[in-house]
């Protein structure tokens, strides 16, 4: 009981800090913090996250993570790719040794010194979103200890990054929406259109240049000018 009440406390304490970040890249950062300083055994951490098909690495403590995640995903097999597409939870208590990954383990242990591993997925009740990645230089550093207050504060991170990932989407959303409408105004203004003959030139200028709409929009308030069409008359 009284463990349960000490992973729940650091938990609770994680999601407050968490909570706290402003922004989606602080949170991912503020994880792999988090997870050094909590979980036993852990001596660097990185996270992996999917993003449009692709794994790549959001957040890391060392260069060490940075290698040894980018080496997985040159070679497509290692700890956090196992635990990205197929366990919850993924360990190695010994990486020279382990042959589930014959061509990352042992570069792994040879060349970056990585001991153990202990790889937790990131996920929410809808999405994968990646994996949190825990690294040590000793072999067996991760206890059931450590396996139960990893997933434990995943859980947390996971519903954190989401949030920030959905705030950052809607922020940015919000400011193509207003350049747009900047943009639309003034060609209504210099060019006497209306709002949706002014709209359809934008659609049409990003059409046919294939830029994208929110980019038309840009050059129109910083130039004043539709791209590509000369200066109203009068000029």
């Amino acid at each position: 009981m009284a463990e349960e009440a000490t992973v729940a406390g650091l938990v609770a304490d994680a999601a407050r800090a968490l909570a706290d970040e402003p922004t989606l890249q602080q949170t991912l950062d503020r994880v792999v913090e988090l997870a050094v300083a909590m979980v036993d055994g852990c001596d660097e951490a990185g996270i992996s996250l999917v993003t449009r098909r692709r794994i790549e690495s959001a957040a890391v403590s060392d260069p060490v993570v940075a290698r040894g995640d980018a080496l997985q995903y040159e070679l497509d097999e290692g700890p956090c790719l196992d635990a990205i597409r197929e366990h919850a939870l993924v360990e190695s208590g010994d990486v020279a040794a382990d042959p589930r990954w014959p061509r990352w383990a042992p570069r792994a242990a040879g060349e970056l010194g990585v001991g153990s591993m202990l790889c937790v997925q990131l996920y929410t009740s809808e999405n994968a979103h990646g994996a949190l990645n825990m690294y040590s230089g000793s072999r067996d550093a991760f206890g059931p200890d450590s396996h139960h207050l990893a997933s434990t504060f995943a859980a947390v991170a996971a519903a954190a990054i989401s949030a920030a990932r959905t705030e950052e989407q809607l922020q940015s959303a919000v400011q193509t929406r207003t350049l747009i409408g900047q943009a639309q105004g003034i060609i209504m203004e210099r060019y006497s259109l209306t709002p949706g003959r002014a709209f359809a030139v934008m659609s049409r200028v990003s059409q046919d240049a294939n830029i994208k709409l929110v980019d038309v929009a840009r050059e129109i308030v910083e130039t004043r000018r539709i791209p590509g069409v000369g200066a109203p008359a009068g000029d």
